[in-house]
């Protein structure tokens, strides 16, 4: 069995085929970073008409490099949502008419369950299983049960984690996107230089928020920039540009280690109800673009390890969003019978736990 999959639900226009034996007989990642590099940040407008440009040419080099025609697929799968509702469209519309025309089976993904099951195609993970899901867009613990089966323990009551890196970066004046630039510069940082508040740390539950911490790394990044006027007792502001490479490095670091106690703080709780609920259960899941930083990741696999859990992270590569991981969703939900009709509707929200 061969699923095409279509992933359009942000900033990159992907798509792939991958067989129900888990092989990726290909899969294309058309990035938008360069339309959006100039706003520090993914403009959906703009996204949506890159979509719009790109996807024809994207589905027909899946297919070349895969060496198969529409009719060696079996069915179409595509983002349905959650995302940027302009880009979903353009990726269900074009799911919807390829699926017309072959008179293939229509299959609608929700983008998170793309990425919690991804560990099945990568590492044949059984369930149940714990998944922290960390992107630009979302940030959850939940435990997954089955295809379609998820229950919430918690997750971001504001900000997602993706999200409060890249506006780090974008406060420090880095290039987008940001989670990367922090995570280099934050290597030769002192990660204790600057004692940010680390919300919800201590507090029951699983629920997160990264909003105040977003706040504190600007307060400090303004005073940083405060310097004396010549011949007063005033300050002026400077831009980041004139603060020191190890100033930046400094706020860096500190941003990242605070993020990454709030993180395992919280994973500590969702792990003791986990493993509370399913002693026999050996699965922790690390998914989403935020998935690839690898200090994050080295923290998580400890703390894995204190309750007998195995860390399980997907490759890089398929860690930030890419269409073998709808692709696989769709196989997952067609062997059960998952299928959508062409009325389906394109979804900007789309829990997952609902």
């Amino acid at each position: 069995m061969y699923i095409l999959g279509i992933e359009t639900s942000c900033d990159e226009t992907a798509a792939a085929i991958v067989s129900d034996t888990k092989e990726i007989r290909s899969n294309v990642v058309m990035s938008q970073t360069a339309e959006h590099l100039p706003y520090g940040g993914v403009v959906p407008e703009i996204a949506a008409r890159a979509h719009l440009d790109y996807i024809e040419n994207v589905v027909d080099q899946a297919l070349r490099e895969a060496d198969m025609t529409l009719a060696d697929v079996d069915a179409i799968a595509a983002t349905g949502g959650p995302g940027l509702i302009g880009g979903v469209i353009v990726g269900v519309m074009t799911a919807k008419a390829i699926a017309s025309v072959t008179g293939k089976p229509f299959i609608a993904v929700n983008h998170l369950e793309g990425h919690a099951l991804t560990a099945r195609l990568t590492n044949d993970v059984p369930f149940p299983f714990l998944l922290l899901l960390v992107s630009g867009g979302h940030c959850q613990f939940l435990i997954v049960k089955g295809v379609g089966q998820y229950q919430k323990l918690g997750g971001t009551v504001d900000d997602a984690l993706g999200e409060a890196f890249d506006k780090t970066a974008k406060m420090l004046g880095l290039d987008y996107p940001g989670g990367p630039a922090v995570e280099k510069l934050a290597r030769s940082g002192n990660p204790h230089a600057y004692p940010f508040p680390m919300p919800m740390k201590g507090r029951a539950g699983c629920d997160l928020s990264f909003s105040g911490l977003k706040t504190a790394v600007r307060k400090v990044i303004s005073e940083q920039c405060l310097v004396p006027s010549e011949g007063s007792n005033t300050a002026s502001l400077l831009s980041t540009k004139h603060l020191p490479l190890g100033t930046i490095s400094d706020i860096c670091a500190s941003f990242q280690y605070t993020a990454g106690e709030v993180v395992c703080d919280r994973t500590r709780n969702a792990m003791q109800q986990f493993c509370a609920a399913f002693p026999d259960a050996k699965s922790f899941v690390l998914a989403g673009g935020v998935a690839a930083n690898q200090y994050l990741r080295g923290k998580l696999e400890i703390l894995a390890k204190e309750f007998r859990l195995n860390l399980i992270a997907p490759p890089i590569k398929l860690c930030t969003d890419n269409a073998a991981m709808i692709a696989w969703a769709g196989i997952e939900r067609f062997k059960l019978g998952m299928v959508d009709g062409l009325d389906f509707e394109p979804r900007p929200r789309w829990p997952l736990s609902a």
